[in-house]
């Protein structure tokens, strides 16, 4: 119990900015079993998110002002911690094709015009995706969904056998930390539960968790190849373009 306890502040505390007594211990079966639960501890900003989808609704405001405002609580909600990952994975892959140089780039936090560029398409992919899903109903589900389901993915990005592209860092710490049993696990309850989404088709929400770990699984293993394994940034992008497809696949009546 120990263990798992740790494990879920060790989640809460890195992913969100809800306030957490600190883990006893840090160890790879803790690192492991926090991105197993990554998802439990996102439930507070995608709560966020449908909340203000509602309000938003309710008032009959512009539904991509409503989508802006939903996604921009999640970002608050996370420290944009997996916004930074995103832009700097992007500088990264961009930068040069030598691993090392690749590396530095993502290692320095500064965003260049890669990264920027990268940042705003997927963020208007993103609040396009989940307007449309509000135009037509189902935003709520929607968001909700998209939000845990970009979580899940860190279970399969730090599934064993995903090597670390650094000898330290997250990365380092999570790489290869969940076994593949357990992740797996985590992507059929995902797409179970999806398929209870209100106001969503049936069949509607396993398609948006599968297309998001597809996607989520293309980048990981573009960045295996380039960068030798996985970065804390590489687990943030791996998050934001899994809820853009997981937006998209709802985004239609």
């Amino acid at each position: 119990m120990s263990r798992w306890g740790d494990a879920a502040r060790l989640a809460v505390g890195t992913l969100t900015t809800v306030p957490v007594p600190p883990p006893r211990v840090i160890d790879r079966r803790v690192a492991g079993g926090a991105m197993v639960l990554a998802p439990v501890a996102a439930v507070p900003p995608a709560l966020a998110a449908g909340l203000i989808v509602a309000a938003g609704d309710a008032l009959g405001l512009p539904a991509f002002a409503v989508a802006a405002l939903a996604l921009g609580a999640v970002a608050l909600g996370t420290r944009g911690l997996h916004l930074d990952g995103l832009a700097d994975t992007a500088d990264g892959l961009g930068a040069s094709y030598d691993r090392e140089k690749a590396l530095d780039v993502m290692r320095r936090g500064d965003s260049g015009p890669t990264g920027v560029a990268t940042l705003v398409l997927v963020l208007l992919v993103q609040a396009g995706a989940l307007s449309g899903a509000i135009t037509h109903g189902h935003g709520v589900p929607a968001v909700v969904l998209a939000v845990l389901c970009g979580r899940c993915v860190l279970s399969l990005c730090c599934a064993k056998g995903v090597p670390s592209a650094r000898p330290e860092g997250l990365g380092a710490t999570v790489a290869g930390s969940v076994p593949v049993v357990a992740a797996v696990l985590v992507f059929v309850l995902a797409a179970g539960l999806a398929a209870t989404a209100p106001g969503l088709p049936w069949w509607r929400g396993p398609l948006a968790v599968a297309l998001g770990y597809v996607v989520a699984a293309l980048l990981l293993a573009q960045c295996i190849r380039r960068l030798g394994g996985i970065t804390g940034d590489v687990l943030g992008g791996c998050v934001e373009v899994a809820v853009a497809a997981a937006l998209l696949t709802t985004a239609t009546p």
